[in-house]
């Protein structure tokens, strides 16, 4: 099998991902999806003029001095007439400010007696939001691809939009292969563990946007394979485990009987060699990573994440940040090799310390760290304070 490198796998992956028809859904049900379509003001906001603190509005030309209360202008209920010389209007934040009028006074600065008020020397513009001082009408706030959080909601919701264009949530058929493991409750045999992988990778999927199915584990049988692989209703398939080539490694052979076309056979990774990529007969696309959990998680950041993120539409792509190694690194050999680490913050600077043991197998690790540290391809040894590359991963 021809290893493939971390970009190139990555490259060949994408190339056969092709964003989904997108939906419209209402703005409340839109946080966590991905924009299909620009959004774009339809006015200004504000749309006039508006006060930002209580006060007096003024004519910046009558201060200082003791000027006639004319009216009042309140958020939503503004004041119908004009300001004169001598004059002023009460007016709370958010209101739009009189015509006439340059200035807000503060409430705390000034005197208010009855229908008079003495206001300070105050300048143009003091306390005044300009119309348009947020955005103007035809710019565009969000654009395509942007992922909607609450804040980016808000935004939408200030520009009017009661429903927006989004991308599709892809199906992700998840499927775990091997008869050694067993789902909980049930008690496992002498021989045999728990699945750790399934329901994880499908809460992954979720949060990425992915619409995730989960089925019992596949016994490691070629027709059992083959049939959980025919009826997987999904734009994806991902399986775990069964992805290498020994005896009991099935997943390849089912899916070939099945009309597959092989994209990628092997990547040059550690952990997740074998991960392998391709498209069934009908089209469906198959991701296969290995069954060891740490090998599955890794590459499921790698490869999983910037395929749901293309089916929706979104940049297709893995994040790092540099960061310092809190210690020693060994010399890398020939594969690209991801190691669980935690992150440090400490005086501005992020410090990374890879876990002392990092077999694939250790859920426990993976559990623990925060970020992936990448060592590239034979890559020397480092010192500690050197700068390194770190993948960080989703924890609260």
């Amino acid at each position: 099998m021809k290893l493939l490198a971390v970009e190139d796998a990555r490259t060949r992956m994408l190339a056969e991902i092709a964003a989904l028809p997108p939906e419209t859904v209402a703005l409340a049900h839109a946080t966590g999806r991905v924009l299909a379509q620009d959004v774009a003001a339809v006015r200004d906001q504000p749309p006039f003029d508006a006060s930002a603190m209580d006060g007096w509005a003024v004519r910046a030309a009558d201060t200082p001095g003791e000027l006639a209360i004319i009216g009042e202008s309140a958020a939503g209920h503004g004041f119908a007439g004009a300001v004169g010389p001598g004059e002023a209007v009460r007016i709370f934040t958010g209101a739009a400010i009189p015509d006439g009028c340059d200035a807000v006074v503060i409430q705390e600065d000034a005197q208010g007696d009855g229908d008079r008020v003495r206001v300070p020397a105050t300048p143009p513009a003091q306390h005044r939001r300009p119309a348009g001082g947020d955005f103007r009408a035809g710019a565009v706030l969000l654009e395509a691809g942007v992922l909607i959080d609450p804040w980016r909601l808000s935004l939408a919701a200030a520009a009017g939009c009661a429903e927006l264009s989004v991308g599709r949530r892809p199906r992700v058929a998840v499927l775990a292969t091997g008869e050694e493991i067993v789902e909980a409750p049930a008690t496992p045999g002498p021989f045999q563990i728990y699945n750790s992988g399934s329901d994880a990778l499908a809460a992954m999927i979720a949060g990425c946007g992915g619409l995730p199915t989960t089925a019992k584990p596949v016994r490691d049988t070629l027709e059992a394979t083959v049939q959980a692989l025919r009826t997987a209703d999904a734009e994806l398939i991902v399986t775990l485990g069964g992805a290498s080539v020994g005896d009991h490694d099935l997943v390849r052979e089912a899916a070939e009987a099945l009309g597959l076309s092989l994209r990628v056979a092997s990547v040059a990774v550690r952990p997740g060699k074998p991960t392998f990529f391709g498209v069934l007969g009908d089209g469906r696309r198959l991701l296969g990573l290995p069954g060891n959990p740490a090998s599955a998680f890794v590459c499921a950041e790698l490869f999983l994440k910037p395929i749901l993120a293309a089916y929706q539409g979104a940049p297709a792509r893995v994040r790092t940040i540099s960061a310092l190694a809190a210690g020693p690194l060994a010399a890398n050999g020939p594969r690209e090799h991801w190691m669980r680490a935690r992150l440090a913050f400490e005086d501005g600077t992020i410090r990374a310390t890879p876990y002392s043991d990092q077999d694939s197998s250790l859920v426990s690790v993976f559990a623990g760290a925060d970020a992936l540290l990448r060592r590239p391809p034979g890559a020397p040894s480092a010192a500690m304070g050197e700068p390194v590359e770190v993948l960080p991963l989703a924890r609260v």
